[in-house]
């Protein structure tokens, strides 16, 4: 076995430390979310998230809540139209101004997810996080991991189970 370049370069390759924790992490939550009948990526569930909560929102204003480029949002908005949990209302004052608000099937996934796959995966987050102290590198060590170790579906999934009078 090779060793992990990324984690052996320290501190030059954090930002792609960053970027593999963050999009295995969105692969968890997608294979959990899969599994309760949602066939989205991961970082749409933030999109419909910030909808949820502050909405309607422009193009722009989603692009600013959500610290990334304009052109992305326009992607995620597209996916999330498509699969018809979202859609544009036009403003009457200015043509030329379209905010984007929830469907009512978007409202009734939101709801699902805040009620049901959230918290779960809050929890399975906070289970990884707790207790790391030290340097940073040895941090994001250990987020790894208990990543290997457990990816954060199977952790939702355990608490889930556990949390759950029936099982």
């Amino acid at each position: 076995m090779h060793d992990d370049l990324v984690r052996s370069y320290g501190y030059l390759t954090l930002g792609s430390r960053f970027k593999r924790i963050g999009e295995r992490m969105q692969a968890d939550v997608q294979r959990l979310t899969a599994s309760q009948g949602f066939e989205l990526h991961g970082a749409l569930w933030t999109m419909l998230g910030v909808i949820e909560r502050d909405g309607p929102l422009t193009v722009g204003e989603l692009a600013q809540t959500l610290g990334i480029a304009q052109p992305g949002v326009t992607r995620s908005l597209a996916q999330l139209e498509a699969r018809g949990l979202v859609r544009p209302l036009r403003s009457k004052a200015d043509q030329r101004v379209k905010r984007v608000a929830l469907t009512e099937q978007g409202r009734s996934v939101v709801d699902h997810a805040k009620r049901e796959i959230w918290p779960r995966v809050e929890r399975a987050v906070a289970e990884i996080c707790d207790g790391l102290q030290g340097p940073l590198l040895d941090q994001l060590a250990a987020i790894e991991d208990a990543l290997v170790k457990m990816p954060l579906d199977q952790r939702a999934e355990n608490r889930r189970k556990s949390n759950d009078p029936a099982s």
